[in-house]
């Protein structure tokens, strides 16, 4: 294994484990008003002191405000509002499971539909082999994709 795939290897490893802390962290989930106007009225800050902050007049507070309800923000605005509230916006894409997860079953699925056509061929031939040859070949396969360039498994 060179070293350039040990290090690949090691940052996937390292992203996995950041991203299993937001997993395992139980965060609250956004309330329907959105993020900003619940911390705004928690702090009693009035939309018109929070427009000054902003430096913007105190109608864009609140289409702030609905277009965060809506998930129509930009991170940009997010990021200015959190400031002016006195938060820090935390932002992440955490993948449902590990991204070594991801690829095994990724790197299945490929192996899986290739080999689909490789037994088709041999049943149409009369060369039919075993459910358990095709199972351990299909293995096999995954784990050669899994070595290799991990954007073979997504073409």
């Amino acid at each position: 294994m060179s070293m350039k795939t040990r290090f690949k290897d090691l940052k996937q490893r390292q992203l996995d484990a950041g991203l299993t802390r937001w997993r395992t962290a139980a965060l609250p989930a956004r309330p329907p008003s959105g993020w900003i106007k619940a911390i705004r009225e928690a702090l009693g800050i009035s939309a018109a002191y929070l427009a000054k902050r902003l430096g913007v007049v105190q109608s864009s507070v609140h289409r702030l405000e609905m277009s965060e309800a809506e998930d129509t923000i930009t991170l940009g605005s997010l990021r200015r509002a959190a400031e002016a509230l006195g938060c820090e916006l935390q932002y992440a894409l955490v993948p449902k499971q590990t991204i070594a997860q991801t690829l095994e079953d990724r790197a299945n699925k490929v192996a899986r539909e290739r080999m689909a056509a490789v037994v088709h061929t041999m049943e149409l031939e009369a060369q039919a082999t075993s459910a358990e040859n095709v199972e351990t070949q299909i293995k096999e396969m995954a784990g050669s994709l899994l070595q290799g360039s991990k954007r073979e498994l997504w073409r």
